[in-house]
Order: C-alpha cells, then structure tokens, then sequence
C-alpha cells in the first residue's frame, strides 16, 4: 500500500509508510486509550496529521494524547480559534493542537507559525492532510474512518460516539522509519495499539 488512503493521498510522492497499522477502534473509551499508547511514541519535533469526517473521533484521539503527554488541560476541539498549547505538567514535551478545518491554504498555515514550535513540541493537526505535511521531515498521518454498523452489523450502539472506527496508522520519514523497530514499539506498549 504506497499511503493511508487508496489512492495514496497524505503520502510522499513515490515513498511507502515506514510505519503502517490498521486496527478497528469500537469507542469512545478506546480511543482515547489509542491516543494515550500513541503517546509514548511521540517526542518533541513530531508532526501528526489527522483525517477523518466530522465525529470521527480526532479531538477524542487527541484527548489521549494529551493524557499520555501529561498536558494541561482541557483538550477540546481548536475548530474556532485554530490552534491551543498545552503546555507540559511534567518536563515532556508541550502539545499543539491544531485544526486546519477553516484554512484554506498552505500560506494560511504559514500565518499560523506552526513551524515555530515544531522542535520542541508535539504538533497534531486536526484536518490538516494536503496542508501540514511540510512542517517537519517526518510525520505520522492518522486517518480515521467511520463504521456505521455496530457489533454483528446492526445500526445501534450502546453511547453515542461509540461507532466503531477503522483507524490507519502511516508514518512518513526517516524519524518514522527509526520508530518502526519492533524492539522500540514493544517497550513502549504501543505496538499491540497498532
């Protein structure tokens, strides 16, 4: 598979993942707990990229992030006022949490000085895909996509927002490729999350 979506969009132009995972997410609850293992892959410098239609569960996602960061809170969605910081609790790095949604442009991101505090946080961007990507040498695109049928397909779920997602998983990048030893995502926890 050259990128997460079929027609290989959020992928560098000829490149395979470095890093590529597919796993079902049946709520809420986990993915958040996704969220959090994905977190301690994450270190200062790292650029993730969020796809997914509205209520797919990227704010959620980066919710567990931010707990597994251990960043101030709350973590809500950025939609009207772009971008928040979640400044670190306890010496990790900070969060950027960002939501590309209203932007345009790549020139309108670039008014946004994203770039600015690459090196020393955690950037997320919400809808960002065909916008960010640029921002860093490597970077760790997430792609969620909405199951509409519940567990032996019905169309009833137990809570609201408990859909079940398909959640693909692709790194991008030299920093990715170095992620993928299975060695370091086993100590992490975070290989059984992919």
């Amino acid at each position: 598979m050259a990128g997460p979506g079929a027609d290989g969009a959020g992928s560098p132009a000829g490149q395979a993942a470095a890093v590529h995972g597919e796993i079902m997410v049946a709520t809420a609850a986990r993915m958040k707990a996704l969220g959090e293992h994905l977190a301690a892959l994450l270190r200062p410098g790292d650029l993730v990229v969020l796809t997914g239609p509205l209520g797919a569960g990227k704010t959620t996602l980066v919710q567990g992030i931010a707990a597994g960061l251990r960043v101030r809170g709350p973590v809500t969605s950025p939609t009207f006022v772009i971008a928040r910081i979640h400044p670190a609790l306890q010496g990790g790095p900070a969060l950027v949490h960002a939501d590309a949604f209203r932007l345009g442009s790549r020139a309108e991101i670039d008014d946004l000085d994203l770039d600015a505090d690459t090196d020393d946080c955690v950037t997320v961007v919400e809808w960002g895909e065909g916008l960010v990507e640029e921002l860093a040498p490597s970077y760790l695109q997430i792609t969620i996509a909405m199951n509409r049928r519940g567990p032996g397909g019905t169309d009833s779920v137990a809570e609201p927002g408990d859909e079940p997602r398909t959640v693909v998983i692709a790194g991008w990048g030299e920093r990715w490729a170095e992620a993928a030893d299975p060695a370091r995502l086993g100590r992490t926890g975070a290989w059984d999350a992919l």
